[in-house]
């Protein structure tokens, strides 16, 4: 199985500048596979109509637009809740449905494919959702960004693609420097939910994982966490399980 793309890389460790921001050198670009994003009518028309209210696209590359301020959430959800971003959303299964059982807490789902997004708008329109919005980029560039520290009840990266040849390993999003640059934007007692179906991914995302100081293993039940960690069980996930890939989770607490 090839896991969901859409996320941004990060080789290494990031270094702190004296001002607290991390040095740029040690976040490059992300690397994104290739895939067609051909809308059909239906999706079109419904991405005009709600893409200016619910979407937003980051396209200037990490680096650039340093010193504009992060988003105002709360005038763009019209209200003050509990903050989740994902990253890597697909065309959003896990993110509606895990919005509908949690309708107080707020969900950014971040994707760089215009198809997913607009499955994912069409799916919101339908079932009228209305605390998820949507954000078309580099996680990379919206993390560093748009997010600000301190800020997220929970950081969600479900499937995040594995780049299986041992080449590729650089491109993985899960490095130090980007679990680190997560951590920034939780508040403290903030989760990092993460899950892959990829044993060798597993191994890495738990080293890196652990290794950040500020975070701690949390309950895989979810007990005392701000926010579910109650995943829905995917076509894709599915065709994983019958593939013979088990699925591993992770779920950390930042306890600073």
């Amino acid at each position: 199985m090839h896991a969901q793309p859409g996320v941004g890389v990060c080789p290494g460790a990031p270094e702190e500048e004296s001002d607290g921001r991390r040095d740029q050198r040690y976040l490059p670009a992300s690397t994104f596979r290739s895939r067609r994003s051909a809308l059909s009518d239906a999706q079109r028309q419904t991405w005009e109509r709600l893409w200016p209210q619910l979407g937003l696209s980051v396209g200037a590359p990490a680096g650039e637009g340093a010193g504009e301020p992060p988003l105002d959430t709360r005038a763009w959800f019209g209200r003050h809740a509990p903050l989740v971003l994902e990253i890597g959303c697909g065309s959003g299964t896990s993110t509606l449905a895990m919005a509908k059982d949690e309708p107080d807490i707020d969900v950014i789902a971040v994707e760089i494919y215009k198809r997913g997004l607009a499955q994912l708008l069409c799916a919101i329109d339908r079932e009228r959702v209305g605390n998820i919005r949507l954000i078309r980029g580099n996680a990379l560039d919206v993390l560093q960004r748009l997010i600000a520290p301190d800020s997220l009840t929970g950081v969600r990266v479900f499937f995040p693609d594995p780049w299986p040849k041992a080449r590729h390993h650089k491109r993985r999003f899960l490095q130090p420097g980007t679990i680190g640059l997560i951590v920034d934007r939780l508040l403290p007692g903030g989760v990092l939910h993460v899950a892959t179906d990829h044993a060798g991914y597993a191994e890495h995302i738990a080293e890196v994982g652990d290794a950040e100081p500020r975070l701690s293993r949390a309950d895989p039940a979810g007990a005392g966490l701000p926010m579910s960690v109650v995943r829905p069980t995917t076509k894709y996930e599915t065709k994983a399980h019958e593939a013979g890939s088990a699925v591993t989770e992770f779920i950390w607490l930042r306890h600073e």
